[in-house]
């Protein structure tokens, strides 16, 4: 049974996932099939992590897409979007600091 989550968390969850979409959207591929082996693991084909530049021990975030899909995305995507969101908060509390009521 899947954790309940706050709407916070799901609504950064579908803000990242819809900006990793539109960074992708025109580099979508087929690359195979994988099989889930005894243990869990699955094998990504060798042409996919050529395209990707996946190296031996990287780390992977895996997703949930619906109930019959995973999406396998690099860690560094994810701290690369961190970075962009952190970029965005900062220009938005400089504004709300320029804007914001004036203290008397």
């Amino acid at each position: 049974m899947p954790v309940t989550e706050d709407k916070g968390i799901k609504d950064n969850r579908e803000v990242f996932m819809n900006h990793m979409a539109r960074r992708h959207f025109g580099a979508r591929e087929f690359y195979g099939t994988a099989t889930l082996g005894e243990k869990g693991q699955i094998v990504v084909p060798a042409e996919a992590r050529e395209a990707m530049k996946l190296a031996k021990g990287e780390k992977l975030l895996v997703f949930g897409m619906g109930h019959d899909m995973v999406v396998l995305s690099k860690l560094s995507h994810l701290e690369e979007f961190a970075t962009h969101l952190e970029e965005r908060l900062n220009a938005i509390r400089k504004i709300i600091k320029k804007t914001g009521p004036k203290q008397s």
